[in-house]
């Protein structure tokens, strides 16, 4: 199976490191979406897309990576985010960039979100929330959720 990770991770790295884990179970590279290669993407078998949660939503470097992106044939995709707050179960971190990939010929096949450290405004003011985060379980549920994917998805390549 071949995959590659888009990741936006620009205030403390928390996506990295989820990205990193992920990457390491799929054997994919991570990626900022400057660097993807356009031709290795269109061979893909599994894509992920990566980000922090900016104002409720992922970062706009990556929605615009995203809506710039041809739509195509079916190709799998899975999408994480970290935020400092956890996400309203009536309306999920996630779901927009799915949509959005969904229109774009992705079957979004899982979602991965987590806490992590956050030090926007006004959170800033206290030091910030979620220290620590994402800790070591964190860790251990984004390695998780990336060998489900594998297993699926991998049985299928």
């Amino acid at each position: 199976m071949k995959a590659v990770i888009v990741c936006t991770s620009v205030s403390h790295g928390n996506t990295k490191r989820i990205a990193d884990v992920m990457g390491q179970v799929l054997q994919a590279r991570v990626v900022a979406p400057e660097q993807v290669d356009m031709a290795e993407l269109a061979t893909c078998d599994l894509v992920g897309f990566g980000s922090g949660i900016f104002m409720q939503n992922v970062h706009p470097q990556l929605r615009q990576f995203v809506q710039a992106l041809p739509t195509g044939a079916r190709r799998n995709a899975f999408v994480f985010t970290t935020s400092g707050l956890p996400a309203l179960r009536v309306r999920p971190f996630t779901r927009p960039l799915v949509r959005l990939l969904q229109q774009k010929g992705f079957e979004v096949r899982g979602t991965f979100s987590c806490r992590g450290f956050d030090t926007s405004f006004p959170f800033k003011l206290v030091g910030g929330i979620k220290s620590g985060r994402p800790n070591g379980a964190d860790l251990v549920a984004a390695r998780t959720f990336a060998e489900g994917l594998r297993d699926r998805i991998g049985a299928a390549a």
